[in-house]
C-alpha cells in the first residue's frame, strides 16, 4: 500500500499538473470503484482543482464549490499521468480523470478491487475520511509520546494504526523500527523515555529521508513504479538478506497477508520472534536465538 512518502510524492506531482486546471470529466470503466452516490460524480465535471491535498493515505482533489474527490489506493491501486483521452483498455484500468493537458489514469492490480473513489459534497462530509492520526512530521515529541502510549499495543500495531499515526504502514514501520533499534513486538507502555525519544527521531528521519529520496528519483516526472519493496530499504522485504548495519540475515514474522521484517541482532538482542504458523508447527524445535538458527 502506498504510504506517506509515496502519497506525498503523488500529491506533489499532481499539484504540478492539475492545480488550477478544470476537470473536464471522469470516465469510469466499471461500477466498483465509485463508493458514493450523493452527490453524483458528474457534479465534479467542469470544476477547477483548487488544491491537491492528503488525508492519511488518501489523496483528495479539492474542487471549486466545496466539492471533494477522495481517492484511496489501498494495496494495489496506482496513478499514472497519460496523454489526454488515454483509453481504459488495460485490464487493470479503473478510471480516468480528464484535464486539458492530460488524463490521470487510476489502475488497480489483482482482482479484489479494494481501491475506492468517493465524492464528498462539503467539508463536513470530507471529515468522515479523516482518521485523526498524528502527523509525525509536524508533531512535538510530547505529542508523539502521548499518542504512542495512550493504549498498550505492540509498536508494529501502534505505528500502523491510522487512528494513532498518519500515513505509516507495513513497509515504513519496519524501516522506522530498524532505525530506532527496537523490537516490533515491544509494547508501547513498556518503552523507556530514551526509547520513545529514539523512536520519535527515527520516525521523522525515516519519513523525511524517503520523501526526499522519492522526490529526487521523480525529478519532476510523474511517479511510476510505486512499490512497498525498494532495494534501498534496510529490512522491509529483505528476508534472508544481510542487515546493512550488522550483516545478520533479516528475519520475518508472517501474519495474514502481511509480514514484519526485522534484524534480530540490531532490534531484539539476538532473539528470534515467533512466527505464529511455523512456531506452532515446530513447537520445541523453533529456534529462539540467532545462535540456535545457525
Amino acid at each position: 500500500m502506498p504510504e506517506l512518502p509515496d502519497i506525498v510524492t503523488y500529491q506533489e506531482a499532481l499539484a504540478e499538473r492539475i492545480a488550477g486546471r478544470t476537470l473536464a470529466a471522469v470516465r469510469l470503466k466499471g461500477p466498483f470503484l465509485l463508493r458514493s452516490v450523493e452527490p453524483p460524480l458528474s457534479t465534479s465535471h467542469g470544476r477547477a482543482v483548487r488544491e491537491v491535498a492528503r488525508l492519511g493515505k488518501r489523496i483528495v482533489l479539492a474542487l471549486d464549490g466545496d466539492l471533494w474527490l477522495v481517492i484511496h489506493l489501498m494495496i494495489a491501486g496506482r496513478l499514472h499521468w497519460k496523454p489526454l483521452g488515454a483509453p481504459l483498455t488495460s485490464r487493470i484500468a479503473l478510471a480516468a480523470f480528464d484535464f486539458d493537458n492530460g488524463s490521470l489514469v487510476f489502475t488497480e492490480a489483482g482482482s479484489k478491487r479494494r481501491a475506492s473513489l468517493h465524492v464528498a459534497g462539503n467539508r463536513a462530509a470530507l471529515e468522515q475520511f479523516d482518521r485523526r492520526g498524528l502527523d509525525v512530521l509536524t508533531a512535538t515529541r510530547d505529542a508523539f509520546a502521548t499518542r504512542l502510549t495512550h493504549e498498550s499495543h505492540t509498536l508494529k500495531r501502534a505505528l500502523t494504526d491510522p487512528r494513532s499515526f498518519d500515513g505509516i504502514g507495513n513497509a515504513y514501520s519496519d524501516e522506522i523500527l530498524h532505525a530506532a533499534r527496537i523490537s516490533p513486538l515491544k509494547l508501547t507502555r513498556s518503552l523507556t523515555d530514551e526509547e520513545i525519544g529514539r523512536l520519535f527521531d527515527a520516525t521523522r528521519a525515516t519519513l523525511i529521508t524517503w520523501i526526499e529520496r522519492l522526490r529526487e528519483q521523480r525529478a519532476g516526472g510523474f511517479p511510476e513504479g510505486v512499490t512497498a519493496f525498494r532495494p534501498e530499504m534496510a529490512v522491509h522485504g529483505r528476508f534472508g538478506q544481510p542487515c546493512p548495519v550488522c550483516g545478520t540475515p533479516v528475519q520475518r514474522i508472517r501474519y495474514a497477508d502481511n509480514e514484519t521484517n526485522y534484524c534480530a541482532r540490531c532490534q531484539t538482542e539476538g532473539r528470534l520472534l515467533a512466527d505464529r504458523a511455523l512456531s506452532r508447527l515446530l513447537k520445541q524445535d523453533w529456534p529462539r536465538s540467532l545462535d540456535e538458527l545457525e
